[in-house]
């Protein structure tokens, strides 16, 4: 027998010979490896020559081979062997783990795996009834050496991955060997804390003594098993094991933070530990981290975060690298401290009476040294942690906090400045960012992010020191009105001087602003009228309104200023109309007015942004912008026939602003009086015959928009088409801001006084007026008409009018695209260039937001004028004769507005009265042809995705991405239409709510930020 062992092991060394060589041919590799799995499954000589082959005068790739064969026996064959059999292949195992492998840095690790999964698997099958000294055998074998304590270490861990966590063997077996292992669990806790402490011991003594290296070395290893073993038991053994002896094992891992080559595994073990969830009681303990000796160690380490982690890339070289281990270690350290905090949070002011510890402030100048880290990847894990500080009741009173909610606020000033992209090397966080983002895109949307939960924090924090807050935001902004702009290495290539998004002065402008918007809004919010530094920020806003900078992307800065500002300016007044002038200025701002060049993304913004700031000031100050309503309006009729070349967006903006102001009048002929006049060009524009006639015929509407017209830019043809889209698009704003914003007082004697009510409903409630009510009846025809019209332009006879460079109008925008398939938009254009669109371009937009704003308006109208729309004679019958005409031509893409805009909105805002009225016959037949469209929408693409799966590799090959991409996306904007289905059959038939009185709403959507 013995003869043939050994054939059979010659046959198996060079099979497995075969398999590992690089040069042998497919055909021959198969068949060995056919071979060695036929021997697995079949052999009666298994055990012996897994054994000859497993011997360590063997190469290692035929040791891990004999390796293999043995647990293919214990997992497959195991039931079927003899008790002798068992017996025997047991006892050879132990002594392959008492003499059958090299020393421990010799080792290789595949090895001391193989070896480790065949105890494990003897195990599962006879611990505890048939081995029951399985632990003290194990312990023996540590007595040996290094390499045998490695492997018990292994033996151990794996032991609890198979029975815990990835629970590998039936239910009665785990459920005995987890009895087992807790009701040991004492033992084995001291078992290993013991080996622990010895080798650590042991390694501290030799690391440094020459000749003792590998010594040191193998002790080292050793160490790092054990810990690693504590980390598979950290996890879910009771927390008694893991706080026993004043948390002994917890302020052994805070020592071994010290350690290199340990406190990543230490860190690793602190983690799982002070993740743990449980009764309060049982985490009380863990308070004991907050002593002298484990806060020492936590902070020393915090404390050399921030150069721990680089090294020199040479000796003879400035440039640096970050070293991956060392990194990773500072990662587990700053979440063990966020879990440290979690666990404070939890505990301080709970039922348990855990006092707030001595050494907090030693805690929270560890977590500030992790926050004021060169990488931006550990500057946000804290961030968390930060936000349950300051919010909590009793922490946050604490002084300690408060001194260090100060050392917090001045931080996020480093914090804020957007720093540290992958591509450049002017930051020493860029080196990090290097590790934590694949590209510059990356990082930016990281940062988006981070700077959102910042500027969180920052407030939270104001609340406990608003003035000391206040005042460090207003040294800053001194600061910077008093720097000079400096361009930095990536100026702007429109104009000569001007700034980069990445310039030094954008940069710090851009932080600085995101900084005293967040302390400004929390200081009006929380401080009574009589502490506000009201001197103190007019002068600050003097000064920015004095400052005067002809670079886009600072003045949009020094906008957002004045805005964070004003609220301090109510109490102020004389200061209104320097905030206004400022204001208007803007509103017009031009890099240079000669340039022929369409204007950049940058002057665009800051001429919205402006915009949007009296927006912003009407609707939350009407009563303080009441007094100069005539010097507004006249500035406005004055800006309206200038020569400032004023989109239709931004006319209707002024124009939004001054009906916020003009609700103010709480006066309804007043009111109605002044929106005749405002709206007069328009109602005019709109209800004239030649727009009349454009909007009732698909035909004369795309001749009308120039859709059908070859495109020269230079010809008259092409700029009478863009005037009549200017007066189409001009006229839907200026609906839709009258119709969104005109209102009626929200107090009702004062609605009655105004003359706003008509009278009651059977219920008692009453029945307002809108002043815009005469003017929308006035346009509702031809905005019906426009809305049918545009539902014909996908039929496929009006299709065929569009010219070829048009043939794409109808189709989504590329943003629009990008959005519904979930790709990432490109990085902002950093150099700010000139916003070129092509012609297929802006009548994409102008047909895309054309048809949204006709939804827009009618949703709105619901809203704002309630009974007075809901009422319209006929009004189902016009609805459903103009937005409901040709839904079968409509795409997926533009139904979803028509569904979430104007559907839904009528829902919510219709007074039950009128749900039979009106309702109900739109809602019928709406949800029966959308179910019938979903469904044959869905049958045709699960035959698409089960003929694709049929197809054949290299057909699939073949089938281009562009088709790909355009089924994926007709698939996703299914699943987006489906959804509005439901949400609109939601609020329709589960959750519907009253709307509130459009007065009300108005001054609830006023809390909003625009």
């Amino acid at each position: 027998m013995a003869d043939q062992v050994a054939a059979m092991c010659d046959q198996l060394v060079k099979a497995v010979n075969v398999i590992m060589d690089a040069e042998t041919s497919q055909i021959y590799r198969l068949e060995a490896l056919k071979f060695c799995e036929e021997f697995k499954e079949s052999s009666s000589f298994c055990v012996p020559c897994g054994l000859q082959l497993a011997a360590k005068a063997q190469p290692a790739v035929v040791r891990h081979f004999g390796l293999q064969i043995l647990e293919h026996v214990i997992k497959f064959r195991w039931n079927n062997m003899e008790q002798a059999e068992k017996v025997q292949l047991k006892e050879c195992a132990m002594q392959l783990l008492a003499t059958g492998t090299h020393p421990i840095l010799e080792e290789e690790s595949h090895i001391k795996d193989g070896l480790s999964r065949i105890v494990v698997e003897m195990i599962k099958r006879e611990w505890p009834q048939h081995w029951p000294d399985m632990l003290k055998e194990m312990e023996a074998l540590t007595n040996q050496g290094e390499a045998q304590t490695e492997l018990v270490m292994l033996i151990l861990l794996r032991l609890a991955e198979d029975v815990i966590t990835f629970q590998t063997l039936p239910t009665q077996r785990r459920r005995d060997i987890q009895q087992t292992l807790t009701q040991n669990m004492e033992s084995i806790f001291s078992f290993m804390m013991a080996i622990l402490h010895i080798n650590v011991e042991d390694y501290r003594k030799l690391k440094g003594s020459p000749g003792h290296e590998l010594q040191a070395r193998g002790h080292c290893r050793v160490a790092v098993a054990t810990l690693n073993t504590l980390a598979g038991y950290i996890d879910w053994v009771s927390l008694v094991h893991i706080t026993t002896g004043n948390c002994h094992l917890l302020e052994m891992l805070c020592l071994l933070l010290s350690e290199a080559e340990l406190q990543l595994e230490a860190a690793e073990c602190l983690l799982i530990a002070m993740s743990r969830k449980g009764k309060l009681e049982e985490r009380k303990p863990f308070m004991l981290l907050f002593d002298d000796v484990a806060i020492h160690y936590i902070l020393s380490a915090a404390q050399s975060a921030d150069g721990l982690a680089i090294c020199k890339k040479s000796s003879d070289s400035q440039a640096v690298e970050v070293v991956e281990r060392r990194y990773i270690f500072l990662k587990r350290l700053c979440q063990v401290l966020c879990a440290l905090g979690g666990q404070l949070c939890s505990l301080v002011g709970s039922d348990v009476e855990v006092e707030v510890p001595a050494n907090l402030s030693k805690y929270l100048e560890a977590l500030l040294a992790f926050t004021t880290h060169s990488s931006q990847f550990l500057k946000s894990s804290t961030v968390s942690t930060w936000s349950a500080l300051f919010r909590h009741e009793t922490l946050s009173k604490d002084a300690v906090v408060g001194e260090m909610a100060i050392k917090y606020i001045r931080t996020s000033m480093t914090n804020l400045v957007k720093t540290g992209f992958p591509s450049r090397n002017d930051n020493p966080s860029c080196e990090y960012s290097r590790v934590d983002f694949d590209s510059d895109e990356d990082f930016h949307s990281f940062f988006f992010s981070f700077r959102g939960q910042q500027g969180e924090v920052l407030r939270i924090a104001c609340r406990i020191v608003p003035l000391e807050a206040f005042q460090i935001a207003a040294e800053w902004l001194q600061y910077q009105i008093a720097s000079p702009i400096n361009t930095g290495d990536t100026t702007s290539k429109t104009a000569e001087g001007l700034c980069s998004l990445l310039s030094p002065s954008v940069v710090q402008w851009d932080a600085m602003t995101v900084f005293m918007e967040c302390v400004a809004s929390q200081i009006c919010k929380n401080l009574e009228e009589e502490k506000l530094p009201i001197d103190q920020s007019m002068e600050l806003l003097r000064a920015v309104l004095n400052y005067d900078t002809k670079d886009p992307l600072i003045l949009s800065c020094v906008l957002t200023n004045v805005s964070a500002l004003f609220p301090f300016a109510i109490h102020r007044p004389h200061f209104l109309p320097q905030v206004l002038s400022k204001l208007f200025k803007a509103i017009t701002f031009e890099v240079d007015h000669d340039k022929k060049a369409p204007r950049t993304r940058a002057v665009k913004n800051v001429r919205r942004h402006a915009c949007s700031s009296i927006i912003k000031i009407c609707r939350d100050y009407p009563k303080f912008i009441l007094p100069c309503f005539d010097m507004f309006y006249n500035h406005v009729k004055k800006l309206f026939l200038s020569e400032a070349a004023l989109t239709h967006m931004e006319k209707c903006a002024l124009m939004e602003a001054l009906v916020l102001t003009s609700n103010q009048f709480k006066d309804f002929e007043k009111q109605k009086a002044f929106l005749d006049e405002l709206m007069a060009p328009v109602v005019a524009e709109w209800t004239s015959d030649d727009m009349r006639r454009a909007l009732s015929d698909p035909a004369m509407f795309i001749s009308f928009v120039g859709a059908d017209q070859v495109v020269t830019e230079d010809s008259k043809d092409a700029d009478k088409a863009g005037l009549n889209r200017w007066r189409l698009s001009f006229c839907l704003y200026a609906m839709l801001g009258v119709v969104k914003r005109a209102r009626w007082p929200a107090d009702l004697e004062e609605a009655k006084a105004g003359a706003f009510v008509v009278g009651y409903t059977p219920a008692g409630a009453p029945i307002y007026r809108n002043p815009c009510t005469a003017q929308f009846l006035l346009l509702l025809p031809n905005l019906l008409a426009l809305i049918k019209t545009h539902n014909s332009l996908f039929m496929p006879e009006n299709m065929a009018r569009l010219n070829d460079s048009f043939s794409r109008a109808h189709e989504l925008m590329d943003a629009e695209r990008n959005m519904v398939l979930g790709l990432t938009q490109p990085l902002l254009d950093i150099y700010d260039s000139p916003v070129y669109k092509s012609s297929l371009e802006r009548m994409q937009g102008f047909l895309t937001t054309l048809y949204d704003n006709c939804f827009q308006v009618l949703g709105n109208a619901g809203l704002s004028l309630q009974q007075e729309f809901y009422s319209i004679e006929r009004l189902a019958e016009e609805i459903a004769g103009s937005a409901f005409v040709s839904l079968d031509d409509v795409p997926d893409h533009r139904l979803r507005p028509m569904i979430r805009v104007f559907v839904r909105q009528v829902v919510l805002s219709c007074p039950q009265e009128y749900y039979d009225s009106l309702l109900c016959p739109l809602l019928g037949p709406l949800f029966a042809y959308m179910l019938q469209r979903l469904n044959v929408k869905w049958q045709v693409i699960n035959q698409r995705t089960s003929v694709n799966g049929e197809e054949e590799e290299e057909e699939e090959v073949v089938c281009q991405e562009s088709q790909v991409t355009q089924e994926m996306l007709e698939e996703q904007l299914v699943r987006l239409l489906n959804r509005e289905v439901l949400d609109l059959l939601s609020v329709t038939c589960i959750s519907r709510k009253v709307s509130e009185p459009a007065a009300i709403k108005e001054e609830v959507d006023g809390k909003s930020q625009i």
